[in-house]
C-alpha cells in the first residue's frame, strides 16, 4: 500500500469517527427538538427539528475534520462557504426525501434520518476531500509537526 493510499485510509477512518460523533449531536438535538419542544408540531416541527440538528452536526463535523482529518490551514470562511454550497444542495434534497418518506409514505422518521445520515457521510467525505480541502491537505501546524517527527524518525533509523 502506498503512503498516500494509507493516508487516505486513515483520513476516511477519522472522518467516519468524527461523523459518528456528529451523528450523536444530530440525533440528540433532533430528538430534543422533535420529542420535547415540537411535540405534535406536525410537518413544520419535524422539518425545523431536522434542519437545526443538521446544522449543528455540520458545524461540529467541519470543525473537527478540518483540524484533525484533513489537517488543513485553508481559509476557514472560504472552506465553510464551500461546505455551505454542499449543504445548499444536500439539505433541501434530504429534507424533501424525509418529507416524502415520512409524511407521505409513513416511514419511521428515525429510519429515514439514519438513511440520510449515511448518504450525507459518503457524499460529504468525497466533497470535502476532493473539493474543499484538496489543495490544502496536511498544511496546518499538526501536519507540520507530524512531518517533522517523521523526518526525525527517518534520520534516526538511517545507518551512520
Amino acid at each position: 500500500m502506498t503512503a498516500e493510499r494509507k493516508k487516505d485510509l486513515i483520513r476516511a477512518l477519522k472522518f467516519f469517527l468524527f461523523s459518528v460523533s456528529a451523528g450523536v449531536v444530530q440525533i440528540a438535538s433532533f430528538t430534543l427538538l422533535n420529542e420535547v419542544i415540537f411535540v405534535d408540531g406536525g410537518a413544520f416541527g419535524y422539518w425545523f427539528s431536522y434542519l437545526v440538528a443538521l446544522i449543528l452536526s455540520v458545524i461540529w463535523n467541519f470543525t473537527f475534520n478540518r483540524r484533525f482529518t484533513f489537517k488543513s490551514a485553508a481559509n476557514v470562511p472560504i472552506a465553510m462557504l464551500l461546505v455551505f454550497t454542499f449543504y445548499a444542495v444536500f439539505a433541501p434534497l434530504s429534507t424533501l426525501l424525509e418529507w416524502w418518506l415520512c409524511d407521505l409514505n409513513g416511514w419511521n422518521e428515525y429510519l429515514v434520518l439514519a438513511i440520510n445520515m449515511v448518504i450525507n457521510f459518503v457524499t460529504e467525505f468525497l466533497y470535502q476531500r476532493y473539493v474543499v480541502f484538496r489543495k490544502s491537505l496536511d498544511t496546518n501546524t499538526i501536519a507540520e509537526k507530524d512531518k517533522a517527527k517523521a523526518e526525525r524518525a527517518s534520520e534516526d533509523s538511517e545507518p551512520k
